[in-house]
């Protein structure tokens, strides 16, 4: 009896909990904007080339793949990264500051966990799919990070440019 009341607990449709957001939903909505996926597609294009030396056609297929699998993980990653986020150490600068959730720190905190997830996906497919020498606590981790910087930098400013429309 216990377990049917927590599935109808669950699947009860709750107004309250439909308006629970948080700044990493918004990011990952941008992320998957033509803009933001353009300009990455081609900044990161740039950095497989130059760090991994390889061809132009696998440089393009390298980046792709790459990209896919974190836009297909990150779909779940990031906001969960951003709801680990809000609950610590989120939670402590609300109260310390007397803040609340969409403020300076916490949209710097989701820009930096997304170029970080994202950097860590990408970074496992290099070097599990493709073989290629990416090392996760080198200065490649950090140029990686600046090209995801650049797209995630584009999608974080188009919410500014074009704010999400409730």
């Amino acid at each position: 009896m216990r377990r049917i009341a927590i599935w109808m607990l669950l699947f009860f449709p709750v107004v309250a909990h439909a308006n629970a957001v948080w700044p990493a939903l918004y990011l990952e909505t941008r992320l998957f904007s033509w803009w933001a996926i353009s300009v990455g597609l081609v900044v990161e294009y740039l950095f497989v080339r130059k760090l991994f030396q390889v061809t132009p056609k696998k440089a393009i297929f390298v980046t792709i793949t790459a990209n896919a699998a974190s836009a297909l993980l990150g779909i779940l990653l990031i906001p969960l990264a951003g709801i680990a986020w809000e609950v610590f150490p989120g939670l402590l600068f609300y109260h310390v500051l007397n803040i609340g959730t969409f403020n300076p720190i916490t949209w710097c905190a989701t820009f930096i966990i997304a170029c970080a997830v994202n950097v860590a996906l990408e970074g496992l497919v290099y070097k599990k799919t493709f073989r290629l020498n990416f090392l996760f606590k080198s200065k490649m981790f950090l140029w990686f990070l600046l090209a995801n910087a650049v797209s995630v930098g584009v999608a974080a400013v188009s919410l500014y440019i074009i704010p999400v429309q409730p």
